[in-house]
């Protein structure tokens, strides 16, 4: 197989505002997770990705391609594969906060943005820049910034299983990223399959893992369903937008700003006091994505989408 670079017309409005909406939707899931607390996270998980599957089905682009269907492991890896990647992500997201400290498991969870825009790099140049990694540690030190003060006092909480969960959701969401970026794989076209498998397969963990359960409230449910048609509908299709623009390096340091915003919407909703330390994380994750993009501006001359051919 031969791995090749495509080359796109390039709005530098669109990928950035898809980014960004992607972004904005993805911060509400701590103050949603929050309102749905009677559900176990793989039942809410099943019936958020369901919603998803439902709420994007007339969103994804239906027309014919001159390119032949998917076959042999290239099926597998996105019929199977990229629906197991979005099934562990959000499984073990949901999961993740109900076993940990939320601040603790949101700092490990929200690592992702820095292992995609690594491997990334790697995969598209080779190396890793000194500027995106300086890049990435400043915007990481952003949102470090907002639970490092209670880590500190209160101590490592030994939630270990809430820990490694967290982990789990990090390396799922920087592995869809990455294959969101296969152009021939098209995945946000196949969207509403994708998450109607990752569904089937999170139901049916929670039946072996959680058994059978009442029916949710009216209340909790509509709650799931915003989850899926936000978080996990809409969003999956503009950052899988985003990932397919030429400088997607770039647009990767935008999910830093997550836990900042994230944080920001607790303090509007009332949960949480606001302090200082949310405008000067926000400087740090500014801060940090600029001097990422630095090299993402020399790369983005090319569009980095990735295309496998048979050679």
């Amino acid at each position: 197989m031969q791995l090749q670079r495509l080359h796109l017309t390039h709005s530098p409005w669109l990928g950035g505002g898809a980014a960004a909406l992607a972004v904005v939707l993805w911060a509400l899931v701590p103050l949603l997770a929050a309102q749905a607390g009677e559900l176990p996270p793989l039942r809410l998980s099943a019936l958020a990705l369901l919603a998803g599957a439902l709420g994007t089905l007339p969103m994804a682009r239906r027309r014919r391609h001159r390119d032949a269907p998917l076959r042999g492991l290239a099926g597998v890896l996105v019929y199977l594969g990229v629906p197991l990647l979005i099934a562990g992500a959000v499984g073990a997201c949901f999961a993740a906060f109900t076993l940990a400290p939320a601040e603790e498991a949101a700092l490990i969870l929200y690592t992702w943005p820095v292992l995609f825009l690594l491997a990334s790099q790697w995969l598209v140049l080779g190396r890793l820049s000194a500027s995106s990694l300086i890049g990435a540690s400043l915007a990481f030190s952003g949102a470090a910034l907002l639970v490092a003060p209670q880590a500190l006092a209160g101590g490592v909480s030994g939630a270990w299983s809430g820990y490694l969960l967290a982990a789990l959701g990090a390396l799922c969401w920087a592995l869809y990223s990455l294959a969101s970026r296969v152009a021939a794989w098209r995945l946000g076209e196949r969207m509403p399959h994708l998450l109607l498998i990752a569904s089937v397969l999170t139901g049916g963990a929670s039946l072996a893992l959680e058994g059978t359960i009442a029916l949710p409230s009216l209340e909790v449910l509509m709650v799931a369903v915003g989850l899926g048609l936000g978080p996990y509908g809409l969003a999956m299709l503009a950052w899988d937008r985003a990932m397919r623009d030429p400088l997607a390096h770039r647009l990767g340091n935008l999910a830093h700003g997550v836990p900042v915003l994230a944080t920001l919407f607790l303090v509007l909703a009332g949960v949480t006091t606001p302090d200082w330390r949310l405008p000067m994380a926000a400087v740090l994750v500014v801060a940090g994505s600029m001097t990422a993009a630095g090299e993402a501006a020399v790369t983005g001359r090319h569009d980095t989408r990735w295309d496998f051919r048979r050679s």
